[in-house]
């Protein structure tokens, strides 16, 4: 359409412009070649047209024109002129231009192969247009030329060999263009070339041997050019290297030859599977002022040799498998940026590393590191962030660290220190993370804390804190506070109220009493607020109603009275409401029956009365209801005649229910039916004695092998019994726990399943636990083993060690960083692992509950679907199996499933297809930043379409594999995908096999770039 619009433009210019624009009489042939030009241009700019006069003898007055002093042109700039069309041949009629500047305009189709003419070009210019094809390789005859540009461009095939056999070229620029094939072995033969870059296309192959050959480069990037192999400087001359970035390619190891180019200033090889050790050599590298080794898998200890670095600045070695302690040498650097995180670092930091003065972000997170924290930290006083969480530090943290004003980020999570929170962190207003949960602290929170105005997270969870709560006089921007199981006492401050912006809060598990503030009604972003388990009493103020956005609110376990407010209705998008154990009366909220996505609600162990409206026992989206242990007179459900209660609940009896006399006929029916009854009941005696004894015999005989095994016996003693500090999960369906049962036997995950006191809950367990051991594929649990009690059974499974695919995308922080490739395999394994039970199974067998919570993942990613506590055995016969309980989890639930009972292969396509949504956007399926009462298909269709960039729903984290344009075009195609897989309509979905076909399609093309 732009184009016949363009072209319309044209035919209206040429109709209308001046004569003299087309009349060539007179002048000369550089203007003549120059109006022929413009008329392969379908857009021209105004000040163009009246500039280039044709009645001129030359044209060197026109815009975009220069001439030497004999009035030829040398030199045409029209960058940025927002020029539509192409180049046409007459571009070799310009045969004494030395300068041609096309760039930044919207110029098309191929790169004219007469532009070879121009011999006497020293700078090509024709970056950032839509040039496409192949790039010319008459470009070889332009010996003059000293600058190529041709960047951001759709240019594809091979790179010529021509062009390396230009003697003057010093800069190449083909970046973000869709170039293939190998990079040509001439390549050192541009001798005097100075900058390279091919970054983000599709070359392969290694770089040649012949780039040592290169010694007057100073930049050299490669970054997602999709080269592989060694890095070729094992010999040659690479003295005058300068800047070498590798980043985000395919390489062997570091060649330690790398040491040999002594002028190297900067050098980045990151997210290149780099292995090996660092060279000792690349401590020659004297005028390196930027080392970036980050996401590899390099091993081995750092060199201290690096301390003859001098003027590194920056040394990032962070996300690989190094190992041993780290080098006090590196004390004598005057780094700005140390990044040791994710390795296996062990011992205690050296004194010297304390001592750099210079240091501004010191980020050692995520390895064995001990030791305490000396006086000299204090010293510091440029450090901004300050990052030591999940280590072994111990220790009391020095009490003037704040006096350092530099610092925003403070995060000691998950270590062993002790004493008090130093006081004044917030002095210079800069802090913007203050995490320090899992410590053994004491004494109280600073109550400076509260006077942050950059503070936006406060994580202060089970370290053993006393005293009372701060009050929050300037903290804005606070979003996030954790202050769990802690031993706080005293009332809320009202001063919470300040905390305009904030999502979450939890104060659970600490001694909090008083009254509720109302001013909690004040706080409109709140998504989360948890009180649990505190003594915090009265009514709960109505004005909480006015939290609107509350997703989760836990108030259990306290001495609340009162009724339940009405006014609790406005959180009309929550999730979870546990108002139990308390002391509330009155009668059961209706209003809760108008919260569409509730899924957890409890309000047992209360002094609740009346009756239980039938539709809060039949509101599909919930998971848990708990009323019970309420009311002095037993509670029932209100549903009239002829209704089942459900859940366990007794029917309310009304004076109508009651028997008003029987008719005869009635009588003599009863007669017969209580003679036919015992009759059942004598045959039914002897067939359930029949059945008794065989059920006896093979429940005794699954205890007879299993319960006395020496692998049971291991699991109890790893496991101290079934001990409480060894849970890792809960569930729906079970406690899962972690057994680790030494170098030979492994590590397992125990779950633990309860029967109550039905004898067939068991004997029906035993059946599905042989079911499911049949099942056999790489992409699902095995089952280990099994042992039945008689209250409760135990299934033992292998331990995954990355946890699930909710763990990594959603909970672990930092965020693990997941290359598209990664997502795309476990997408891959986790569709064959469906497949399987749809299609391989006999009876095919429906999982019912697939979410990434349910997807773990191997030391490799590779994904494990679990949780077969609610899966169903298809009847071949059947489509569907009928249930008369909610299946799934909200969120994942198929549409057809919300309204009926229907189990089915399309809900697992559904539920799938969020799977797939959430890993290419990181989002959960119901995400607090979506609006409200809209989950991530909502979310997705509503903000993305195929004319929309697909930047909008992608993650941030996978925007870097996006300049790739055939991954821009995969992404496409899986998000595609994921939305079939989430149609409405059941049978607008693809089966699961379809979905493998398509993303082995989709994968296949990953591999064979990754060869």
């Amino acid at each position: 359409m732009r184009m016949r619009v363009d072209l319309i433009y044209l035919s209206v210019v040429a109709c209308f412009l001046p004569s003299p624009f087309y009349s060539v009489s007179g002048l000369n042939s550089d203007g003549q070649t120059l109006l022929s030009l413009s008329r392969h241009w379908i857009s021209i700019p105004s000040s163009l047209v009246s500039s280039w006069n044709a009645s001129e003898a030359n044209p060197c007055s026109w815009v975009g024109v220069f001439c030497d002093h004999n009035k030829l042109l040398v030199s045409l700039d029209l960058s940025s002129f927002k020029i539509s069309g192409e180049i046409g041949p007459e571009i070799s009629g310009l045969t004494h231009l030395k300068s041609l500047n096309l760039s930044s305009n919207h110029i098309f189709g191929l790169i004219p192969s007469q532009i070879g003419n121009c011999s006497l070009l020293q700078h090509l210019d024709l970056s950032l247009n839509i040039l496409n094809g192949k790039i010319p390789d008459s470009l070889g005859n332009l010996l003059s030329l000293r600058r190529l540009s041709l960047f951001n461009n759709s240019l594809n095939g091979s790179l010529p060999e021509s062009i390396f056999h230009i003697p003057s070229l010093k800069s190449l620029r083909l970046s973000f263009n869709q170039l293939t094939g190998l990079i040509p072995s001439n390549l050192g033969n541009a001798s005097m070339l100075q900058e390279l870059y091919i970054d983000n296309n599709q070359f392969t192959g290694s770089l040649p041997d012949s780039l040592n050959n290169l010694s007057n480069l100073v930049y050299l990037d490669v970054h997602s050019a999709g080269v592989e192999g060694r890095i070729p400087l094992g010999h040659g001359d690479c003295r005058d290297l300068i800047y070498l970035d590798l980043s985000f390619n395919h390489f062997f190891g570091l060649p330690p030859e790398l040491g040999n180019c002594s002028n190297l200033q900067q050098f980045a090889v990151v997210k290149c599977r780099l292995t090996g050790p660092i060279p000792s050599s690349f401590g020659q590298l004297t005028k390196m002022t930027l080392l970036y080794l980050s996401i590899n898998q390099l091993s081995g200890k750092i060199p201290p040799e690096l301390h003859n670095c001098t003027s590194l600045s920056d040394l990032q070695l962070d996300q690989n498998q190094l190992e041993g302690s780290i080098p006090s040498e590196l004390g004598m650097l005057k780094l700005t940026s140390l990044f040791l995180f994710d390795n296996y670092l062990s011992g205690e930091v050296p004194m010297s590393i304390w001592k750099i003065e210079t240091l501004e972000n010191l980020l050692i997170y995520g390895n064995s590191l001990f030791g305490e924290l000396p006086i000299e930290v204090t010293r510091m006083k440029h450090l901004r962030e300050f990052t030591l969480f999940d280590n072994h530090f111990s220790g009391i943290i020095p009490q003037s660290l704040g006096i350092n004003s530099s610092l925003t980020k403070i995060d000691f999570y998950n270590n062993s220190f002790t004493g008090r929170i130093p006081p004044n962190l917030c002095f210079g207003k800069q802090l913007e993370r203050l995490i320090l949960g899992f410590n053994p602290l004491e004494g109280s929170i600073p109550s400076d804390v509260g006077n942050c105005p950059s503070l936006e997270r406060l994580i202060l969870d089970n370290s053993n804190l006393t005293g009372v709560l701060p009050e929050f006089v300037d903290s804005p921007n606070l979003l996030f506070m954790n202050l769990k199981n802690n031993w706080l006492t005293g009332e809320i401050p009202a001063s919470f109220a300040k905390l305009a912006n904030i999502t979450e809060i939890n104060l659970s598990m600490n001694r909090l009493s008083g009254l509720l503030p109302q001013e909690l009604g004040n706080l409109l972003q709140l998504q989360v607020l948890n009180l649990s388990r505190n003594a915090l009493e009265g009514p709960l103020p109505s004005q909480l109603g006015n939290c609107s956005r509350l997703l989760k609110f836990d108030a259990s376990h306290n001495l609340f009275n009162g009724s339940i407010p009405t006014d609790l209705r406005s959180m009309s998008g929550l999730l979870t409401l546990d108002l139990s154990e308390n002391h509330f009366s009155g009668n059961i909220p209706t209003f809760v029956t108008e919260f569409q996505a509730l899924i957890d609600l409890r309000l047992g162990g209360n002094s609740l009365g009346g009756t239980i409206p039938s539709s809060i026992v039949g509101l599909k989206t919930l998971g848990t209801l708990n009323i019970s242990s309420n009311g002095l007179t037993g509670l029932c459900v209100d549903c009239g005649l002829n209704c089942d209660a459900g859940r366990n609940f007794t029917r309310c009896t009304h004076s109508s229910d009651k028997q008003r006399g029987l008719t005869k006929f009635q009588t003599a029916m009863v007669a017969l039916g209580t003679s036919a009854l015992m009759f059942a009941v004598v045959i039914g005696l002897g067939f359930m004695l029949q059945c008794r004894k065989r059920e006896k015999h093979d429940i005794e005989e699954i205890y007879d092998d299993k319960e006395d095994g020496s692998l049971f016996h291991k699991v109890m003693v790893a496991t101290e019994d079934l001990n409480d500090k060894y849970i890792i999960g809960r569930g729906a369906h079970g406690t899962v726990y972690k057994a680790s049962l030494g170098p030979i036997d492994g590590v397992y995950a125990v779950k633990k399943l309860m029967f109550g006191a039905s004898k067939e809950g068991s004997t029906s367990m035993v059946r599905e636990i042989e079911t499911v051991g049949k099942v056999r594929h790489r992409n699902l649990v095995k089952l280990e083993d099994f042992w039945m009690r008689k209250d409760y059974g135990l299934i033992l499974y292998r331990y995954m060690h990355n946890g699930s695919l909710h763990d990594i995308l959603h909970e672990v922080y930092p965020p693990p960083f997941l290359d598209w490739s990664i997502r795309c395999n476990i997408a891959l394994g986790t569709a064959h692992g469906l497949a399987y039970l749809h299609f391989d199974c006999d009876p095919a067998i429906v999982h019912c509950d697939i979410k990434p919570m349910n997807i773990l993942l191997d030391a490799d990613l590779e994904p494990h679907i679990s949780d077969f506590g609610i899966a169903k055995l298809l009847d071949q016969s059947s489509a569907a199996l009928m249930s008369g309980t909610l299946c799934g989890t909200i969120g994942y639930i198929a549409p057809e499933n919300a309204f009926t009972s229907t189990k089915s292969m399309e809900s697992d396509v559904y539920s799938y297809g969020i799977v797939l949504l959430e890993l290419i956007t990181r989002k959960k399926a119901v995400d607090p930043s979506f609006a409200d009462g809209m989950d991530i298909v909502r979310w997705v269709r509503s903000v993305w379409s195929e004319k929309v960039e697909v930047e909008v729903v992608v993650d941030a984290g996978l925007y870097d594999d996006l300049y790739d344009s055939c991954v821009m075009e995969q992404v496409m195609e899986v998000l595609q995908l994921a939305l079939r897989c989430t149609e409405t309509e059941a049978s607008r979905r693809p089966s699961m096999r379809e979905v493998v076909k398509e993303l082995e399609d989709v994968y296949s093309a990953i591999s064979s770039k990754l060869k």
